[in-house]
């Protein structure tokens, strides 16, 4: 049989791609909202910074779901949501880099994002927030032996990955 001859290969259902992105995006926030309210796991700043990119994947998704444009535009949503997902996978690399430094180089423990917000103007708030801290370098958590982050990172990926699956195909 045909890849394209497919009940879901034809152009009437191009956009469930998206509805799957969405849906993924959606259970990605369920675990970490999980974690954080059930289990006690407090996020710290870069773990806020990759659910902020993990909703914005999300929404460009969501967006071209119900928008479903024709080529050009499914790149656009597609362009959009590569460049999330990919700043978003960044930052997973550098929460990953943190973790793996040895102690002595770990950088000192800032304050919660709460008390950030509200003591400093937005600009420093969100540097320090980006940047990260001491608080996430803690490993509190790994599957598969592989973190919160790593798997984040796998996460990103592969919502780059049927991103781009949706730019390719016509």
């Amino acid at each position: 049989m045909n890849f394209l001859s497919r009940p879901l290969a034809h152009p009437q259902y191009d956009h469930f791609a998206f509805l799957a992105i969405w849906v993924a995006c959606v259970l990605l926030i369920g675990i970490s909202l999980y974690m954080q309210y059930q289990m006690d796991m407090k996020p710290c700043a870069l773990c806020i910074t990759q659910r902020v990119f993990v909703v914005l994947t999300g929404v460009f998704a969501f967006l071209a779901f119900l928008h479903n444009p024709g080529l050009s535009g499914r790149r656009v949503y597609v362009g959009l949501g590569v460049v999330a997902a990919a700043i978003g996978a960044a930052f997973s690399g550098r929460h990953m880099w943190l973790q793996s430094l040895p102690e002595d180089l770990v950088p000192a423990c800032g304050p919660d994002l709460e008390y950030l917000l509200e003591t400093f103007p937005l600009m420093e708030a969100l540097e320090v927030l980006l940047r990260g801290d001491g608080n996430c370098a803690e490993v509190s958590w790994t599957f598969l032996s592989l973190s919160i982050p790593a798997w984040t990172l796998v996460a990103f990926v592969g919502l780059i990955l049927i991103n781009l699956w949706q730019a390719v195909r016509r």
